[in-house]
This record gives structure tokens, C-alpha cells and sequence, in this order.
């Protein structure tokens, strides 16, 4: 099937050249808290413990590393391919993944913890029966995989922004194989630098005898506090960008002829208005926000009362800044990399109206105010 194989590609050279780096930005705490956690002692290895070990060393820390990317590839293809089946209805809201970004970040805590040495949380952590660890212990000769495996298959549902352009794709391919296809090669391309970040953790804190389990605790503790502030950011409740960071703009609130000039009407204008809030002969509101690596302006002050379109203009849009969303309106959208999309608001009461991209990196706010001249 052509189509799938060319999705296949597509997917795999986005992992390998964009994909990694992002996606380890979000998950890279819950790879090293799954393939570095403090051993278990298990008694039955005690009583057959023997001096020979005849499997390579290397191979150790390689098992848990491999046993998480087993999961995440799992989890992404079958996502793909229901994408492919059922299109944007599987798609959570805004808020929904900010909620299972606030999760993520919690058990983050939880593997920091356990790295610490609290021993308190480690009946919390998920383990596998001691039947099936043992039977994997006998199989891969370390630590049992299942946990990796567990966390890697869940990674699905903290997708970085990059992945979300992905599940896009997957919806608009109209086939489970295709689907499926353009989120395994995205997994498959991610693999290179997961391998490496991940056989790192392990081989590090195997060198050291545990040493660094502790420094690496910190480390996925403070990765986790950066995912929840994020969470907290994606889901619109709140907004941490310093005031210095922070580009605003208001009117003048012209009404622009009627030959089509500042319409925003998703053309593929490759400029963006003079004016970034203006009224057309219509009487519509337009705002138009500038989409490239980030968001530009992040403040708007527009009128209440009044038919609103938000235009994004992408100019050579990337990064998570093109999943742009809108938490209490539960809106999505993919920004092209160059031209318009327009996103209806309504017509606005006065108050604050939040946007940030997936991850709740970028964010900014729409003041609508009643009296505006």
C-alpha cells in the first residue's frame, strides 16, 4: 500500500529530525524513573544466585530501555490506527489531556521518590504479579521489564506537541494501516535518542552501584514539577509567562473597506494585517495572532459583544506553538506552517479568554472589554 508506506516515512523522518527532542522534553521523566528504580530484592534469586554469568553485561541495562519503546510503539500504533478508523472523535479535549498531563506528573513523583529512597511509596508504584516477574527475571536476566513497558505504553497519553501533529495526520489518512502506520514510523524515528537517554539512565546507575539513583531522583522530580506547571498552563486555568514576555496589542478597532483587505478569511496571505484587531465592513471582529515557533502577540484587548474570528497566521510555524488550542472552548487546531486558520469565538462577554499550545509552553489571553471606542 503506497500511501501507507509514504506515511510510514512521513512519520519516522519527523521523529527522527523533530520528534525526539520534544517528545523527551514531556516523557523523559518517565523514562528515567521506569528504567532506573531501585531494585526489589527477590528472594528466590538469593537462594539461586550463581557467579557464572555467561550473557554479556551490555545487555542488561539495555532490557528495560528496550521493554519501554516496546510499549510506546504499541500504544501509538494502536492510537494510529483507531485515528484512522474514527477519525477526531477519539480526540481528547484540552483539558482532559491537561488532566493527564497532571497524572503524568504525579507518578513522576511517585518513580522520584521511590529513586530518592522513600520507601513509603513504593507499594504505590505499579508492579507486576511475582509469578510474571519472576518468569521475566529468568528470561531477561535483570530486572523485570513489565514496568517499562506499563509506562512506556502509556506515554500515549502525554503526547508532546509534535505527536499531536501526528495523530492530525492519522485522522486525515481514513485507514487503520495508515494510521497506524505514520504513529509506529513516528515511534521508530523518537527510538534513537529514547534508546540512548534511556540506556544512559540505566547504565549510569548500575556503574555507580545505585549512587547516582538518588541525583536522578531529583532530576525526574524537578522534570515532574515542569510537566505539572505545564498541565496547569494547557488546561487555560492559569498563566505563569512573566509580564517582560508578554507582547500585547489592542485597536485601533478600524472598519476596513470592503475590497477584501484584513478579511483574515484562511486565505494563505503570507503577511500578516498591520492592525492586529480590526473590524471588517461586516461588522466581524478579526484577530489575528502570529503563529511561528511562538505566538506573537500573547495579549490581545478586543471588544465584547461582537461577532469574533481568531485568525492564526502561520509563518513558517514549528515546534509545539502549532498545537494551538483554546481549553474552555475545547478548541484544536493544527496551524499551517504558512497561511491562515480561522477559529469562530462567538460573540464574546467581557473577561479574560486563555490560549496556550498542547503542552501549555506558549500561552497568551484575549482581554474582551465592553466599552472600547
Amino acid at each position: 500500500m503506497p500511501s501507507s508506506i509514504a506515511l510510514l516515512i512521513t512519520g519516522a523522518s519527523t521523529g527522527l529530525l523533530a520528534g525526539g527532542a520534544s517528545c523527551a522534553a514531556v516523557q523523559g521523566g518517565l523514562l528515567a524513573g521506569a528504567v532506573t528504580r531501585r531494585r526489589t530484592p527477590d528472594p528466590a534469586s538469593k537462594s539461586a544466585a550463581k557467579p557464572n554469568n555467561s550473557r554479556p553485561e551490555a545487555v542488561t541495562p539495555l532490557a528495560p530501555v528496550g521493554a519501554f519503546l516496546a510499549g510506546k510503539l504499541a500504544s501509538h500504533t494502536v492510537l494510529g490506527a483507531l485515528l484512522g478508523i474514527f477519525g477526531s472523535t477519539l480526540q481528547p479535549s484540552p483539558r482532559t489531556q491537561a488532566i493527564l498531563l497532571l497524572a503524568a506528573g504525579a507518578i513522576m513523583v511517585l518513580f522520584a521518590l521511590d529513586l530518592i529512597g522513600v520507601k513509603a511509596v513504593g507499594r504505590l508504584l505499579p508492579r507486576p504479579p511475582a509469578s510474571f516477574g519472576r518468569l521475566m527475571r529468568r528470561s531477561a536476566k535483570t530486572d523485570t521489564v513489565a514496568t517499562p513497558a506499563l509506562v512506556g505504553f502509556a506515554t500515549v497519553l502525554v503526547p508532546c506537541g509534535v505527536t499531536l501533529s501526528m495523530e492530525l495526520l492519522a485522522i486525515t489518512s481514513g485507514s487503520a494501516v495508515a494510521g497506524a502506520a505514520v504513529m509506529a514510523g513516528f515511534v521508530v524515528g523518537t527510538a534513537p535518542l529514547f534508546a540512548l537517554l534511556g540506556y544512559l539512565f540505566r547504565r549510569s546507575s548500575q556503574a555507580l552501584s545505585g549512587k547516582l539513583a538518588g541525583l536522578t531522583g531529583v532530576v525526574v522530580l524537578a522534570v515532574a514539577a515542569w510537566t505539572m506547571l505545564s498541565a496547569l498552563q494547557a488546561g487555560g486555568w492559569v498563566s505563569f509567562d512573566a509580564p517582560s514576555r508578554q507582547t500585547s496589542a489592542s485597536g485601533p478597532f478600524i472598519v476596513e473597506g470592503g475590497d477584501g483587505s484584513g478579511s483574515g478569511g484562511g486565505g494563505d496571505s503570507q503577511e500578516p494585517p498591520e492592525n492586529p484587531v480590526r473590524t471588517d465592513a461586516s461588522g466581524r471582529q478579526i484577530i489575528t495572532l502570529t503563529v511561528t515557533d511562538f505566538y506573537v502577540p500573547t495579549q490581545f484587548t478586543a471588544k465584547a459583544g461582537v461577532p469574533t474570528t481568531l485568525v492564526l497566521h502561520g509563518r513558517d510555524s514549528g515546534g509545539c506553538a502549532r498545537a494551538f488550542t483554546i481549553p474552555e472552548l475545547g478548541v484544536q487546531e493544527i496551524v499551517k506552517r504558512d497561511g491562515d486558520t480561522d477559529v469562530d469565538l462567538g460573540t464574546r462577554k467581557p473577561g479574560t479568554l486563555r490560549f496556550t499550545c498542547a503542552m501549555g509552553m506558549q500561552t497568551g489571553a484575549i482581554e474582551f472589554k465592553k466599552d472600547l471606542s
